[in-house]
């Protein structure tokens, strides 16, 4: 099974000023990326015991946060007090896979976020043939994913969900958890090569090649008008654009794994063989049990 480093397209190189040879990690830089953004981010995957500054090694000017677009280029990180030390985070970034809502404990999520949102919220695309109820190409997307259902309930993001229906309800199948998506937009979504920030008025980052020309829209807002209380959750965005981050600009990034199997391939056999392969074949079998633990 081929999987792909998502650095091998990136044109934005971060460094530690103390061993410039050896890149922390990096970004395939798109137009909407401003200094500002490029800052945050950062934040996301750096860990640091002091200020730091970081500046760009062509020119030795040292970045702020201003709204002029990023340049390409290597970034030294230098801490502004002597023996500061800089080094990445160790924050989880999950392994999902494309995420189906097949079931019938989902169909009331599909049902919901249908009504909703009645477009893909990416694009803007209008589905037409909503009052027949033809809705092909157009998908209900989990922010968080079902195959880490477990995780959800652990680490308290039910907290998140203001429409929970009792107790018993994590809120993972909630629309607040959902948006519509076009079907390749989707398998971008869930790859983490696209995410939204909502403290940047909900702006879509594109953090590969941006093909659809995702890069710089906005998230629609009629999934997230205030008084509704179906609207997405904005923490669940929040932690989605951290896991792009983590996932296109820690290290070398995460792999990025072929949701496309030909007819008669041996899907768990690729899985096993190909890299991360206990995790992608938890991830598999989560999504397929619908979140149900094992254990």
């Amino acid at each position: 099974m081929m999987a792909i480093r998502r650095s091998q397209r990136q044109n934005v190189h971060i460094y530690n000023v103390s061993e410039p040879d050896r890149p922390l990690g990096g970004l395939r830089l798109n137009p909407s990326v401003t200094a500002r953004n490029f800052l945050f981010m950062l934040d996301v995957f750096i860990v640091a015991d002091c200020q730091y500054s970081t500046i760009l090694r062509s020119t030795g000017v040292t970045l702020t946060a201003t709204d002029e677009p990023l340049r390409p280029g290597s970034y030294d990180l230098k801490p502004d007090s002597p023996g500061g030390v800089i080094s990445l985070s160790d924050e989880p970034c999950i392994l999902r896979v494309l995420s189906r809502t097949e079931s019938g404990r989902e169909d009331r999520f599909r049902q919901l976020v249908r009504e909703r949102d009645g477009k893909c919220v990416i694009t803007g695309l209008v589905n037409v043939d909503a009052d027949i109820g033809d809705w092909t190409i157009f998908e209900a997307a989990h922010i968080f994913p079902l195959s880490h259902g477990e995780y959800f309930c652990n680490q308290g993001f039910p907290r998140w969900i203001t429409n929970r229906r009792g107790e018993r309800d994590t809120g993972i199948n909630s629309c607040q958890n959902g948006l519509l998506m076009q079907s390749n937009v989707h398998q971008l979504f869930d790859s983490f090569k696209f995410s939204m920030n909502p403290d940047d008025n909900y702006k879509i980052t594109s953090f590969d090649s941006d093909l659809l020309g995702l890069d710089g829209r906005t998230l629609d807002p009629i999934c997230r008008g205030p008084n509704d209380e179906r609207r997405v959750s904005d923490e669940l965005l929040r932690w989605h654009f951290r896991q792009a981050v983590l996932a296109n600009m820690r290290g070398a990034g995460e792999p990025v794994f072929e949701f496309d199997f030909p007819p008669g391939t041996d899907m768990v056999g690729e899985i096993r063989s190909g890299p991360e392969a206990a995790k992608r074949m938890e991830a598999e079998l989560f999504s397929r049990l619908d979140g149900i633990s094992l254990t």
